[in-house]
């Protein structure tokens, strides 16, 4: 088998085997067989594309790259969640326990947030003493016991498709839906879940904006799983403005409290119910959703996710006992009056990474108290010199840098306009 002919072979558009695809991924990730090949391949596989058994196969050969994570001694359905991610997704630490509540075991594998997204693992980390480096005994057996655990994700899980992603991100090849899907599903099947259920954003804050695309992905990331004798959900939610009002590190943290606690923003709160619909109906497909969100509602309010969350929390080490510290408060004042039409959540992730809460590359630090508190959203009316955000800052200098821009990110009209749709299509 020669790596040259597979190259030529999907340039000119035909279909490779999962054998052609297997030696490709053993060759690259034994280093056998050269970056520009590798990226050569990339290029054609983005011009032409994959179908769906190239995809799935794909996907196998980025699993058997390095290890897998067995869960199936655990008792009970086996669960994990992903986003594509967006700008104030706080999601998970709501979702988590709140499925492990309900009864569910979450084996929830997280990454760290890169450029204007957030990372969950980096929010998780403003809390103190919180451990996210479980051994892989350590995370099985509180998945077991606690019914959920989020660690961070290991460098043996599926090492080709962090060698292929490094090699695509200086290529030009990573907005290609077969690389996404199948660099995304390695991850979470090599995790061990038998149920995924998938957050795919659309909109001007997230990854995927064009709604078609994120459609695509998501059909992609479903046919995947089933490919490889797994179930999988797919919500589409938008991200045309931020997910609840928090934006940062621990400031999330405050409100995916708040909103454990039945006092979180109703869109936030909406997107978790479409999401822990999706993964009972995985398993309850003869429930009707009435009767599934009762179950869920009942469960939230009784503050059993919230107990879920503190015990899930303790188990790894974190201390929840005193209230997390944020930076100094500037305020950020409304120069018109009018009702807010739109609120651009690119331009206020990519404030919130220049005042520290993100990085734009990996190893940059973050600052977990910086943020921006919005005060108002699409629908809300505001007065000249009201308040649109509180901006958490490391001092007024960081504040100025960020002014300009968070300023642009509002659109202020006499007319009021409907905050958009948050959930489009659930797929699978």
């Amino acid at each position: 088998m020669q790596t040259y002919e597979l190259i030529v072979k999907k340039r000119d558009g035909k279909t490779l085997t999962p054998e052609e695809i297997e030696f490709i991924i053993d060759g690259y990730v034994g280093e056998t067989i050269p970056d520009y090949q590798v990226a050569a391949l990339a290029m054609a596989i983005y011009f032409q594309g994959m179908s769906k058994e190239e995809t799935v196969a794909l996907t196998r050969a980025l699993v058997k790259s390095g290890e897998t994570i067995d869960l199936s001694d655990i008792e009970g359905i086996k669960v994990d969640k992903h986003s594509t991610g967006g700008v104030g997704d706080k999601v998970t630490l709501v979702l988590i326990p709140l499925l492990a509540a309900l009864g569910f075991r979450v084996a929830k594998m997280s990454g760290r947030g890169l450029g204007h997204t957030g990372g969950t693992v980096d929010k998780l980390e403003g809390i103190p003493g919180f451990r996210i480096d479980l051994t892989n005994q350590e995370f099985r057996e509180q998945v077991n016991s606690l019914g959920a655990a989020i660690i961070g994700q290991t460098a043996n899980l599926a090492p080709g498709d962090k060698k292929l992603y490094g090699l695509r991100d200086v290529t030009g090849t990573v907005d290609s839906i077969p690389l996404i899907a199948s660099s995304i599903m390695s991850k979470k099947i090599a995790g061990g879940a038998s149920n995924i259920v998938l957050d795919v954003k659309f909109g001007k804050g997230a990854f995927m904006q064009d709604l078609e695309q994120a459609r695509h992905l998501a059909q992609t990331m479903v046919e995947i799983a089933r490919g490889m004798g797994r179930k999988a959900r797919a919500v589409l939610s938008c991200m045309e403005q931020p997910l609840g009002r928090a934006v940062g590190n621990n400031i999330e943290v405050m409100e995916a409290q708040a909103s454990l606690e039945g006092q979180g923003p109703a869109d936030l709160k909406e997107v978790v119910m479409a999401l822990a619909v999706a993964a009972y109906q995985m398993e309850k497909p003869e429930m009707d959703i009435d009767s599934i969100q009762e179950k869920i509602e009942t469960c939230w309010q009784k503050g059993q996710a919230r107990d879920k969350f503190l015990q899930l929390v303790m188990a790894q080490g974190g201390n929840l006992s005193e209230k997390l510290p944020l930076a100094p408060e500037f305020i950020l004042e409304a120069q018109q009056e009018g009702y807010v039409q739109g609120l651009d959540a690119r331009s206020i992730g990519r404030a919130s990474m220049v005042l520290g809460a993100g990085r734009r590359v990996k190893e940059e630090k973050i600052n977990h108290e910086v943020g921006i508190l919005l005060h108002k959203k699409i629908g809300d009316w505001v007065d000249k010199g009201e308040a649109l955000a509180a901006v958490y800052a490391s001092d007024q200098g960081q504040f100025k840098k960020v002014k300009a821009e968070l300023g642009r990110a509002w659109s202020i009209q006499k007319e009021r306009k409907d905050p958009p749709s948050l959930i489009d299509n659930i797929i699978g």
